[in-house]
């Protein structure tokens, strides 16, 4: 296996011709001999520069529509053949196969076709096949033939090919081909989890070709690593480089505040995964001032979201708190000249994309696989099991408050009023003790909680919860039902005079 190898024929076949012009110019520069396919070939005939079409060395036209083009012998052996064996070359020379040194193809876009709501059958017209074998074809063979794969890696290619005047080592070679193997293993994974949707067939595949190196994981001492396209789903507009930690925070803001999508301001606080502060208000700086209130000691250092623009006076009462992220669908100019007042605050404009519905995790050695929880409880799901039923204002409240229960850690409890977030127990290994804890949150910063409404992610498996509850004020409850001892709590509230609502739907967050 030779270090380097001086290129001098090339095959080229893209469905994008997007910055390929260059390339073409210096092969031609080079004395490098062009072979090409249909739209590819005119193209290169538009430049002024040579081209050999490819039907001209297989004496094969494009066949089936143009499915078959590059499918033949006399392309795969130009690209497979081995240089330092003789038996291979003596039949390139047989039958008269021209050998091929670089390999410059794309494939059909499938992942944009499939986003792009197109019907099954153009959806099935953009699988590649040339193109895909023609891509591990050239980088198996690496030891003899440059594999360029993709139009993100041509600016690389054009200078190995122009620093080395047409000499292309075997380090270069390599490095392309992994890059070729990584494009094709991430298209055979887009194509096989398009036809496996449903998860009828139990197997995982995650490609993600855009990953990024983080400062470290959750802890100094642990790498991180994040695999995900973060661009296309925020505009970056100030601030430093995300950590682990606020990456892991502004997925929790992203999907909380997603339950709030198109209606009245609503504005979030969350620390640790977790909302202290949410409210909904007519503005979004009341908003912003009412969640705040919710938890002002546990604010410091949180991630800040919006359904709404942020305006000038909201982002003045932002700046007076020292937080990491800012996240709203807009920012007003004003907003944004007061809020990069810390240079370290990062801003991030929130675009309208839709997110996975399957979550992973890693367990043990594996991975647990699960549907995202996408319920969210609506008055229809209710179902008022109490003598007394919930007034108008409480089931608002009650839903406001189930809708925060589902994204905060189990065992949780939520106390709402006048669709605030007044108090919540978190993480906690009793529902008793998370109940404890919002009661003593709600009492620290001097909430009132006569009037106020309560949510749990799970059944009361005794009646001490409401009871507890009722002292402290509360007059309706949301919880899922379920347990053999509901019946005990029901009694417990009609002997008091609380409502009561079920709705059938358990929403665990371990």
């Amino acid at each position: 296996m030779s270090n380097t190898k001086t290129a001098k024929s090339a095959l080229i076949s893209v469905f994008s011709k997007d910055g390929l012009a260059p390339i073409v110019k210096k092969l031609d520069e080079l004395d490098i001999t062009i072979y090409s396919t249909g739209g590819t070939e005119k193209f290169i005939r538009d430049l002024g520069i040579d081209v050999i079409p490819v039907e001209d060395v297989t004496s094969y036209p494009s066949i089936l529509g143009g499915r078959v083009k590059t499918l033949h012998p006399k392309v795969f052996g130009g690209i497979l053949n081995r240089q330092n064996n003789d038996n291979d070359v003596a039949e390139l020379e047989q039958y008269e196969i021209p050998q091929i040194d670089i390999v410059i193809v794309d494939l059909y876009p499938f992942e944009k076709t499939v986003a792009s709501g197109a019907s099954e059958q153009d959806i099935i017209e953009k699988i590649d096949i040339g193109g895909i074998s023609l891509i591990r074809a050239a980088a198996k063979n690496f030891a003899d033939v440059t594999c360029v794969a993709s139009v993100d890696d041509y600016a690389e290619f054009l200078d190995v090919i122009s620093e080395g005047d047409g000499e292309i080592s075997i380090t270069d070679r390599k490095r392309f081909a992994a890059k070729a193997f990584n494009i094709s293993s991430h298209y055979d994974t887009a194509i096989f989890n398009y036809f496996n949707n449903d998860h009828e067939i139990p197997s995982l595949k995650i490609s993600e070709t855009k990953g990024k190196v983080l400062r470290y994981g959750e802890n100094p001492h642990q790498k991180g690593f994040f695999f995900g396209n973060f661009d296309a789903m925020f505009d970056k507009l100030h601030g430093k480089e995300l950590s682990y930690n606020n990456l892991l925070d502004v997925d929790a803001a992203v999907n909380l505040m997603s339950e709030f999508k198109g209606e009245a301001p609503t504005f979030a606080i969350l620390k640790h995964n977790n909302a202290c502060g949410l409210a909904q208000r007519e503005t979004v700086l009341q908003s912003y001032v009412d969640a705040l209130a919710g938890d002002p000691v546990s604010a410091f250092g949180g991630i800040l979201i919006s359904n709404t623009e942020i305006d000038e006076a909201t982002a003045d009462e932002i700046h007076k708190l020292f937080c990491e992220v800012v996240i709203a669908p807009s920012f007003s100019n004003e907003a944004i000249e007061v809020l990069k007042g810390k240079k370290n605050r990062i801003l991030l404009v929130q675009k309208n994309i839709d997110l996975p519905q399957t979550q992973v995790r890693s367990c043990l050695n594996g991975a647990l696989v699960q549907d995202k929880d996408l319920k969210t409880d609506a008055k229809t799901d209710l179902e008022t099991v109490t003598t007394l039923a919930p007034t108008e204002a409480q089931v608002e409240d009650l839903l406001f408050a189930s809708k925060i229960c589902k994204h905060t850690k189990s065992n949780t409890i939520v106390f709402t009023k006048g669709k605030q977030l007044l108090a919540s127990g978190t993480g906690q290994t009793s529902r008793v003790d998370a109940l404890k804890q919002s009661i003593e949150k709600a009492n620290t910063f001097n909430f009132d909680l006569n009037g106020a409404v309560m949510a749990s992610d799970a059944f009361f498996p005794f009646p001490d919860c409401v009871e507890i509850a009722d002292k402290a004020g509360i007059k309706a409850v949301i919880q899922p039902g379920g347990s053999i001892k509901d019946k005990l709590s029901i009694e417990y509230c009609d002997q008091n005079g609380i409502a009561m609502v079920m709705t059938g739907t358990r929403h665990f967050k371990h």
